[in-house]
């Protein structure tokens, strides 16, 4: 390991420790040595645009994120950094750190050398044991599990709206799950951070995931939070279902009998109607039926906290 990585092993290290220290820029070369090289027996997790490896610091791990060459457009990467580095919740996957790396390499290409530019972006990220929501989907979670999560993610939105972020893909696969199931959410590649005037984002590129994505972004309307709000929606569905599809609350009432103690069933069945009908209001095809905010679901919760407490 050369020096600018041994300096920089002994920073992530401290950030590891110290939950309030900044994210900081990394060299390629330590990324490259925790992940032995990007060994595909480091490797985690793929899809289109990354590839994610475990990476070895001291007694922890990191995931980190390697970006496809796909995947190389400046303006998107600073975006997603600036998310990032402002998001800082217990329920948002902790950011360590990311490198911007470009170096001019000699290629081969059609039997000639040429020299050319490599360039590779990453992220270093907190490792989430559990991996990630939707391989627990249809697994019979219990209930206290399953509401400990649907809070957490509703606190995570709320946290990130309150800071003008606006996630955009929120969906199962991007929310992981620590040791204790508290739920994280992560990958910011098409958030978008609001101005302080800003109110919405405008646009004409419809990005995102189907199933998930609200009526309005196929319709050229603005980017606004209520469209994280309606993937919300869907993913609180699928956790009391296992399905994106509405059904109906005697349907849902019947899925979760046999997995309940009778003794339970008074208390639970009052969650799963609430956390029913906050899905369905998130749903709603127009934003304006939709609740206001996160912070009023996570209100609603704790008023029927209260209620049952009493």
């Amino acid at each position: 390991m050369d020096h600018k990585a041994t300096t920089a092993l002994r920073d992530l290290e401290h950030i590891l420790v110290e939950e309030t220290a900044e994210p900081k820029a990394l060299p390629l070369s330590l990324l490259e040595d925790i992940t032995g090289h990007f060994s595909d027996d480091m490797e985690i997790g793929r899809g289109g645009f990354a590839v994610v490896y475990q990476g070895k610091v001291a007694d922890k791990k990191v995931a980190v994120k390697r970006l496809s060459k796909a995947y190389m457009h400046e303006k998107e990467f600073d975006q997603e950094i600036q998310c990032l580095i402002r998001a800082k919740h217990k329920n948002v996957v902790r950011f360590l750190g990311y490198c911007d790396d470009r170096q001019r390499n000699m290629e081969r290409c059609d039997k000639k050398l040429l020299m050319a530019d490599v360039h590779q972006r990453l992220m270093c990220f907190e490792y989430m044991p559990k991996g990630s929501l939707d391989n627990y989907i249809n697994t019979h979670l219990e209930w206290e599990t399953c509401y400990k999560i649907i809070k957490g993610i509703c606190e995570g939105l709320q946290y990130l709206h309150d800071n003008r972020i606006i996630h955009l893909d929120l969906k199962p696969a991007n929310i992981l799950l620590d040791n204790d199931m508290v739920p994280k959410i992560t990958d910011f590649g098409l958030s978008r951070c609001l101005d302080e005037n800003q109110s919405q984002v405008l646009t004409k590129t419809v990005s995102g995931t189907t199933g998930y994505l609200a009526p309005e972004r196929f319709q050229g309307s603005g980017i606004k939070p209520s469209g994280d709000l309606y993937s919300l929606g869907i993913i609180i569905m699928e956790i009391l279902t296992g399905q994106k599809a509405h059904q109906t609350i005697e349907d849902v009432f019947e899925s979760w009998t046999d997995r309940l103690e009778r003794s339970q069933q008074d208390t639970v069945y009052g969650q799963i109607r609430v956390c029913y009908e906050i899905a369905s209001n998130c749903t709603q095809y127009h934003p304006k039926d939709r609740p206001a905010s996160a912070q009023a679901i996570i209100d609603r919760l704790h008023e029927m906290e209260r209620i049952q407490v009493c």
